[in-house]
């Protein structure tokens, strides 16, 4: 039997090309031949997928991707998809993919991949990591795994994977856990036990969530600013374990009063437990109606919190949360 895998480029960086003072920008057809010869019994289809700058991308981009990610599996019949995206944003788009893939992650893996060089550069990274992630997309073995990172040989979950260097071809890491496997030739090595699958997503997620990084002497008009200006829901980049000024509390106990979901998460890595199961004197927010980000990073709740809206407001929110 063929294996059929979709490939979706989204371009970027990693798809140009030197010519004269403009570049040139290669098809997913020309990335699918940079990649190297074709794996046996593989036939893949590439398409060009109209997008932003991975630095600007939207979420109606984000979303419409996933979506497409999803129905090439459900409803096209494909055994795999990759995914060529710039490595700037790569894991939002990779995470809220993971979130909305439902089902069609147990039709087959999903690989979100990109590069950091020029296509044409000596050293070029994408066709490489194009490489890796097609034999990953192949791999039966992955079904059920949900959307996988693969960059410099190495598979990272989408919940963990973190752009870690915008500077070298070693673009992303998955924090303590270390990566979920690797790619060696033609063949995909698991290195540890693959996550357990997110809850399930209603609704169609709310795409107007503002990110919010606090610090110390922070006003909390801030936080009202972004509400006005028509936000759904709000994350806070805190400190420690989940720490905000309590010069906050009034205000996001004011939002959570008006069903606008308040998400804190952390600048850094911490472990899943919830707010109210910290140590005393550490996650005071729980106390004024605040939700936990469950060790997810800034930008991962803040794409988790899009999801969760899809279901509701605050109480629909604070049960998603949980059950991450």
């Amino acid at each position: 039997m063929t294996t059929r895998l979709l490939l979706l480029a989204l371009k970027d960086t990693y798809a140009h090309t030197h010519h004269g003072e403009r570049p040139a920008v290669a098809s997913a057809h020309e990335l699918l031949e940079a990649a190297g010869p074709a794996l046996a019994g593989v036939h893949v289809t590439p398409v060009d997928v109209m997008a932003e700058p991975s630095w600007d991308i939207s979420p109606t981009t984000m979303l419409a991707l996933a979506r497409r990610v999803r129905g090439a599996l459900l409803d096209d019949g494909y055994h795999g998809v990759v995914v060529a995206h710039g490595p700037d944003t790569l894991e939002e788009s990779a995470y809220l993919a993971d979130l909305l893939a439902g089902p069609a992650a147990g039709r087959g893996p999903i690989v979100f991949t990109g590069g950091q060089r020029r296509l044409d550069d000596p050293d070029a990274d994408a066709p490489g990591n194009l490489a890796d992630a097609l034999t990953a997309a192949s791999e039966p073995g992955l079904t059920g795994a949900g959307v996988l990172v693969c960059a410099a040989g190495e598979l990272h979950a989408a919940r963990l994977a973190t752009l870690v260097d915008a500077d070298r071809v070693a673009l992303f890491g998955s924090g303590p856990a270390g990566p979920l496997g690797q790619v060696i030739g033609a063949k995909v090595e698991l290195l540890s036990a693959v996550p357990p699958r997110p809850p399930a997503v209603t609704g169609d997620p709310e795409p107007d969530v503002a990110l919010i990084t606090t610090y110390p002497g922070m006003e909390p008009g801030l936080l009202n600013a972004a509400v006005d200006a028509g936000a759904r829901g709000v994350v806070l980049a805190g400190t420690g374990a989940g720490n905000i000024p309590v010069g906050l509390f009034s205000t996001v106990s004011e939002l959570v009063g008006w069903d606008i979901p308040v998400v804190v998460a952390s600048r850094s890595g911490t472990g899943t437990a919830a707010l109210t199961d910290l140590p005393p004197g550490t996650g005071l927010a729980a106390g004024i109606g605040a939700i936990g980000a469950r060790g997810l990073s800034p930008v991962k709740a803040r794409v988790a919190l899009m999801a969760a809206l899809g279901g509701g407001g605050v109480d629909a929110v604070r049960d998603w949360f949980a059950r991450l």
